[in-house]
């Protein structure tokens, strides 16, 4: 990749359903960027199904499956063009948990120490009587940031979108490029987090952060189960939203509310802006959540027709992953050969 152009890499985690959080703060503004990056010849785009990385976590074989399926449908429908974007599930690329073992055995195990999530862990073990340190802690675990470098250092990703919380690990990727880089031979580009910080983070329906792990999420396209209307499981959500007990006619704070929280990062500024001054009128709550419902409805409805045909055709998926998977597999293999031969694992002869 040359200096002015920008090889941008998204994995996402295969746990769960994708929710409106996820719509919002990572797929929206993900798929937008990789279309103007590609439209203005700015660079290319990988995004990735972390299936290895969601086993760290998930034990439920039964999730992980359900989860794939739902997220690359989900992603698909949104707008991810596969002919535009290298879209690829990861566990289909062998090179990567290869380059991964060779990572391994030249990073340090202090820099691993050092990670949020494992202290994390040993900290709430800490916290216990009679309690080792390491209880319950896997290597997938202590190990994840190394797979995550292997992940970005494979295709030499320049720019990698995260969040907050996980610009550790990209500076860790960095570290652990420029340790092999100045072992062997620099054959690994340093990445760089981005870290958008006008993406609005949502509510969810009880006035936390939107997170499965809170189980407070609203749905994007329903749960995955065909049987049910993900239109309807929208609205009954929305309609599930927290409030308190102020009367119809009574004013309310429009920036104390998390119905207007979350209509701002689908409205336009004017679309805000009456909203605001209705609330400062006097609203209902029901009126409140039926005018989100219907401004979320109106902008994922055009998705969900085709989510819903994928989710159907798994075949179709399949092809499309498969596709992606030879793309990548294609410069995965010409990485891995040059980052073996610099480790000296090479042909000992030319045969004929």
């Amino acid at each position: 990749m040359s200096e002015t152009k920008r090889r941008i890499l998204t994995g996402i985690t295969t746990t769960g359903i994708p929710h409106l959080g996820n719509y919002v703060g990572s797929i929206r503004p993900a798929i937008a960027s990789a279309t103007t990056a590609f439209e203005n010849h700015e660079g290319d785009a990988f995004f990735f199904l972390a299936d290895y990385h969601g086993i760290i976590k998930c034990f439920d074989p039964d999730e992980i499956h359900r989860s794939t399926r739902a997220i690359a449908a989900t992603w698909i429908a949104c707008g991810l063009d596969p002919e535009k974007v290298t879209f690829y599930r990861q566990s289909d690329i062998p090179e990567i948990p290869e380059l991964a073992w060779v990572l391994n055995c030249s990073c340090a195990k202090g820099l691993m120490n050092r990670a949020h999530a494992y202290k994390a862990a040993v900290d709430i073990n800490l916290s216990k009587e009679d309690t080792d340190p390491d209880y319950g802690i896997s290597m997938g675990l202590f190990g994840y940031p190394v797979l995550m470098a292997a992940d970005i250092l494979m295709f030499n990703a320049t720019h990698v979108p995260v969040g907050k919380d996980q610009i550790q690990h990209i500076e860790m990727a960095r570290d652990i490029a420029g340790t092999f880089n100045f072992k062997y031979k620099p054959l690994f580009t340093e990445p760089l987090a981005v870290v958008d910080e006008n993406t609005p983070l949502l509510t969810g329906l009880d006035g936390r952060k939107m997170s499965k792990s809170y189980g407070n999420t609203i749905p994007l396209f329903g749960d995955g189960n065909p049987q049910v209307d993900p239109e309807k499981a929208l609205k009954k959500a929305v309609m599930q939203i927290v409030t308190n007990s102020q009367p119809p006619e009574e004013p309310k704070d429009p920036n104390d509310c998390t119905i207007f929280e979350i209509y701002k990062a689908f409205a336009t500024p004017e679309e805000i802006e009456v909203l605001a001054a209705h609330y400062r009128r006097g609203i209902g709550w029901g009126e409140a959540k039926e005018i989100l419902f219907n401004k979320i409805n109106d902008e994922i409805a055009p998705y969900r027709a085709r989510y819903l045909e994928l989710m159907s055709n798994p075949k179709e998926l399949e092809e499309i992953l498969q596709m992606g998977a030879a793309k990548a597999r294609r410069q995965a293999q010409k990485q891995l050969d040059k980052t073996r031969r610099a480790i000296g694992i090479k042909p000992l002869a030319k045969l004929k």
